[in-house]
């Protein structure tokens, strides 16, 4: 997915341990992607940038299409339109909870991404894709596009390429059910890779259930959502957690829906109270240093400027060895935004 603001932040990421054990609201400021659909961005935050390797969460939806049709300034069409745009130094995670789009890219993948599966795509030194909704398909579209941020060791060097997994491992907790997208959560372990010590789940939390007596815990009701659900951390890692729906509460703080809560380092577990359904990033706390401006990562000011330059490059001579052309895609390539007037700036991880 990329990143379509006009004036995009720029900023240096990484560096710096994580704080230990927090909890942090973070709340979503909202961006138009592409022509049609409408984001709510958590990362990179004001307060917080990175989440281990997490360094882009976009949460989109749930957007009933069919009622969407004339919205926008391009009557007629529908759902997601992102043409052809660049990534590089990264690899982008696209996660449904409902809807379809079709993923093409410059490795010649093609793929239709669904609730449940798992689309990585690794960028390497440089890849273009696409990402639009069908007319025929579903009516409805609920998702998160997340960036992970590759290490220094692998970023330039590794095949650019798609990985596509339907069959992820189921999670089963006392309280909680899920998926776990990337890496391992209580012993449940994704087959996707991962090129930083990094974990992405899924999330239910179920409402509280009855005995053979048909009372439930406590004597609540079914609907109650004052369960108390210990979910398993690995301490060396950060973690957030971003509600796709209902509410839960940890400590003091409750998120509600499109909120992200920051909850630090050094945790053994959490205890969520809720009825909700979450998506849990964590991983070992991201120390290289990196900088990130509109769809690109680099280590530099002057990478961002060579790898803009030869993405503009690409569209005059319909690709390069560095971004070749979409293979299917019918249109136009979406340029990159003017660079800005001055040298990208160092920001911290966290304000």
């Amino acid at each position: 997915m990329s990143n379509l603001d006009e004036h995009p932040t720029e900023g240096v990421c990484g560096g710096e341990g994580a704080e230990g054990p927090v909890v942090e609201r973070l709340e979503a400021r909202e961006v138009v992607l592409g022509r049609t659909t409408k984001v709510r961005r958590l990362l990179p935050n004001k307060n917080r940038r990175m989440v281990g390797a997490w360094c882009f969460v976009d949460h989109y939806g749930p957007d009933d299409l069919t009622a969407r049709v004339d919205s926008y300034d391009v009557p007629g069409e529908r759902g997601m339109l992102v043409p052809p745009h660049p990534h590089t130094s990264l690899q982008t995670v696209s996660w449904l909870f409902e809807g379809e789009i079709e993923h093409r890219d410059s490795a010649g993948s093609h793929a239709m991404v669904r609730p449940g599966e798992l689309n990585i795509m690794t960028a390497g030194n440089g890849i273009a894709h696409s990402e639009v909704s069908l007319p025929d398909g579903p009516p409805m579209l609920h998702g998160a596009q997340l960036w992970v941020a590759l290490p220094d060791s692998q970023r330039t060097t590794v095949t650019p390429h798609f990985n596509a997994y339907a069959d992820l491992p189921t999670l089963d907790l006392d309280g909680a059910h899920g998926t776990v997208m990337i890496g391992t959560v209580a012993g449940i372990t994704s087959p996707a890779p991962a090129y930083t010590p990094l974990v992405g789940a899924d999330i239910q939390l179920d409402a509280a259930r009855p005995d053979d007596s048909g009372r439930t815990d406590a004597g609540r009701s079914t609907t109650d959502p004052g369960r108390v659900v210990t979910i398993p951390l690995t301490p060396a890692f950060e973690y957030a957690v971003l509600v796709v729906a209902g509410s839960l509460t940890t400590g003091d703080l409750t998120a509600g829906f499109g909120e992200m809560l920051y909850l630090g380092a050094g945790r053994e577990a959490i205890d969520l109270t809720g009825d909700a359904r979450f998506l849990l990033l964590g991983g070992e706390p991201f120390e290289e240093q990196l900088v990130m401006w509109w769809n690109f990562i680099g280590r530099s000011h002057e990478e961002i400027v060579a790898a803009r330059n030869d993405w503009m490059a690409s569209i005059d001579a319909h690709g390069t060895d560095r971004f070749p052309a979409v293979p299917g895609y019918d249109g136009d390539a979406l340029p990159a935004p003017p660079l800005p007037a001055t040298r990208l700036k160092p920001r911290p991880r966290s304000r």
